[in-house]
């Protein structure tokens, strides 16, 4: 069976100002989410699932979701504030979803096949869905992979990030991540704070079905010890880190030489444009994709 692309698209991006999923950075108009389904369907991907929200919902099927029509078959699932296991109610004055791991976890129903779970606003290139294509083709029962990128292929020039930051052992499996928040691109260099050739996960993941147990479990203790909190959030990469400690989940790293191209700050999107332009124009991409 064809591995699935479950799309991470319910956030709105407050710190770029907006939807920024559907904001063009291609030669025709395209998005950085279409160039990530292209990708995704020329490595062997036929189903997508979109994670949205509610509210934009209808936008975003008419600007996004009706350009994949007759390519590959696409679907929506909502992750909602109060979609939450059994009898967990949202503490009073929460505004925002619970996070990433909530966001996969919302996907339970949806997804029964191996898959590949991404961000909607990054940019990974051909060669990760390649890496993960192959992997998810021989995954099985709690056998996950993440694509790891080099810190310095994931770096904003107008601002600082936050990146989780990867231990390997020498078989290639991924030991724990740990984030590092503030890395801005002067501390990234020899003798600075990081080198630049770091591992680190962009959420770039390839999963079985087995991975939707776990997070439930997981999920049900986050809000048992920190629901109440209205700005706590359940992030995938540390659910993950979870399960390799506990024993109950591998992971491979795939490691890709490709740049990672996002769009956290509005200032970014310039320098998106640019590199994209320069892959269509060496033959990387058509200049229309859909």
């Amino acid at each position: 069976m064809a591995p699935t692309l479950l799309v991470l698209a319910a956030g709105m991006g407050s710190r770029y100002g907006g939807l920024k999923q559907i904001d063009p950075v291609g030669p025709s108009g395209e998005t950085v989410l279409d160039y990530a389904v292209f990708d995704a369907w020329r490595a062997g991907f036929r189903r997508v699932v979109f994670v949205i929200r509610r509210d934009f919902e209808e936008i975003f099927r008419a600007k996004i979701g009706v350009r994949y029509a007759g390519r590959i078959t696409v679907d929506y699932v909502f992750q909602a504030l109060d979609a939450l296991p059994d009898d967990f109610l949202p503490p009073p004055g929460r505004e925002k979803p619970w996070g990433t791991g909530h966001a996969v976890w919302c996907a339970r129903e949806a997804v029964t096949e191996n898959f590949a779970a991404i961000n909607a606003d990054d940019f990974y290139g051909v060669d990760s869905f390649a890496r993960l294509a192959a992997f998810l083709t021989e995954a099985r029962g709690p056998q996950f992979g993440m694509v790891g990128f080099k810190l310095a292929n994931t770096l904003s020039e107008h601002g600082a990030v936050s990146r989780g930051v990867c231990a390997t052992g020498g078989d290639g499996m991924l030991r724990s991540i740990v984030e590092q928040t503030g890395i801005a691109v002067a501390e990234v260099g020899k003798e600075k704070r990081f080198s630049g050739g770091e591992t680190v996960s962009m959420n770039c993941w390839g999963f079985t079905p087995a991975l939707f147990p776990a997070l439930d479990t997981q999920l049900r203790g986050f809000l048992g010890t920190r629901g109440g909190d209205p700005k706590a959030e359940f992030y995938l990469p540390a659910a993950v880190s979870t399960m390799i400690g506990e024993g109950g989940a591998t992971v491979r790293v795939l490691p890709t030489e490709s740049a990672w191209f996002g769009v956290t700050y509005r200032e970014d999107r310039p320098r998106v444009q640019a590199a994209i332009a320069e892959l269509v124009a060496a033959g990387k991409y058509p200049e229309k994709l859909f």
